[in-house]
């Protein structure tokens, strides 16, 4: 097996937990190189640290995969790590059938994720290490989940940093055109082929919850409302109205017939349109509204632009705060791991001036239990989500 050795003083952060090595801590490697093979991993005084998945091509050089000699390369190894994250996830939504079941690095399968919408699976593999064991990781699903199609959602730019192609493949059954996912009692059509993430997103579900508790008989505005999560569980809390905003006409059509799905069309409309203008308009226009949702995409991409996206997210929080009505919330959130949670809340401390607003800070969440923080990997943890009240 190809062996690691890393400079002196690199392995700290490593043995404190994360599982990350980077091109420039490492001082030799012996043996194979190519890219995805497994390796084992030590100190500069040769101790031993793990095992895991090496790529030249890559700056994250080594993924630590165990910190035992487990055989990483085995079907049974894949099974007893797979099997442990689902029985994570069943014992947390015992009642549900959508949820991801496996989180990279925080369930200790570093490149991998895998999400299950009822009896389908859609995966991604975002390292090398993953990508050149699929056969085997799909033989596990198959044993594992009994699914009745796999499907890999590669179509990532992440996995041009790992020199692997971006695609969307079949890998096992068949594929529906649409699949039903359930989400707290309400019914979604998602899009396993061409929905964003992996068909769509998993990681708002107990945060949609909030709105049970400031939406009955208000005005809600849900900006960036994609195919209508927020603004279908708004309606389905008791909103007098609800206005739902994208700039996605395949987003809006969604949204739209997942409000007829789910029998709130009556209270729920969506408009195809740039949210930040729509902001401005609907200000011009003296709206007002008792709960504002703001769920933006991806803002900043990398450390290079966070000035740059800082100005988008503090535009659109503020624009919201002025529509506020006195004593309406404001749900605000950011999925961009480069804007760490002080900074997210600096932002709004600057919004909130700007907007001539008092408010109060009433609650902050993150992403949803089946998507777990490691505590020692501070990348695991990228979902910011504050309630905030203007007083």
């Amino acid at each position: 097996m190809t062996r690691i050795t890393l400079n002196k003083n690199e392995d700290r952060r490593i043995k404190s937990g994360h599982p990350w090595v980077f091109s420039n801590e490492i001082r030799e490697v012996v043996g194979e190189r190519s890219a995805g093979i497994a390796a084992e991993l030590f100190d500069a005084a040769g101790g031993f640290i793990g095992r895991g998945h090496y790529n030249p091509h890559s700056l994250i050089a080594f993924r630590l995969v165990s910190r035992q000699k487990d055989d990483i390369d085995s079907c049974e190894f894949f099974e007893g790590r797979i099997a442990a994250a689902l029985a994570t996830r069943q014992a947390r939504y015992s009642a549900m059938s959508t949820f991801r079941a496996v989180y990279g690095e925080s369930d200790f399968l570093p490149g991998l994720v895998v999400d299950k919408y009822g009896d389908y699976l859609s995966l991604q593999f975002l390292s090398a290490g993953m990508d050149i064991r699929r056969e085997r990781i799909v033989a596990v699903l198959q044993k594992v989940f009994t699914p009745m199609g796999i499907i890999a959602r590669n179509d990532v730019s992440v996995r041009k940093l790992e020199g692997l192609e971006e695609k969307v493949e079949l890998l096992w059954g068949e594929i529906p055109e649409k699949v039903r996912m359930e989400e707290n009692g309400l019914s979604f059509h998602v899009d396993l082929r061409v929905g964003q993430k992996t068909g769509g997103f998993l990681d708002q579900k107990e945060n949609h919850l909030l709105l049970r508790e400031f939406c009955a008989g208000k005005n809600v505005l849900d900006c960036f409302c994609y195919t209508g999560g927020w603004a279908i569980h708004a309606a389905s809390f008791g909103a007098a109205s609800v206005v739902g905003v994208d700039i996605s006409q395949r987003a809006v059509g969604q949204a739209s017939s997942h409000a007829k799905l789910n029998n709130v069309s009556d209270r729920v409309t969506f408009e195809e349109c740039d949210a930040f203008e729509r902001l401005r308009s609907l200000h011009q226009e003296g709206r007002r509204f008792g709960v504002i949702v703001m769920d933006p995409p991806a803002f900043v991409k990398s450390r290079r632009n966070i000035a740059e996206a800082t100005k988008g997210y503090l535009t659109v929080n503020r624009r919201a705060l002025e529509l506020l009505e006195p004593g309406g919330y404001l749900i605000t959130c950011s999925c961009s791991y480069h804007m760490g949670r002080e900074a997210f809340r600096d932002m709004l401390i600057q919004a909130a001036r700007l907007a001539r607003r008092e408010v109060r800070l009433v609650e902050t969440c993150s992403q949803a239990a089946d998507h777990p923080v490691l505590l020692s990997f501070p990348e695991s943890e990228y979902l910011k989500c504050f309630v905030l009240q203007a007083v």
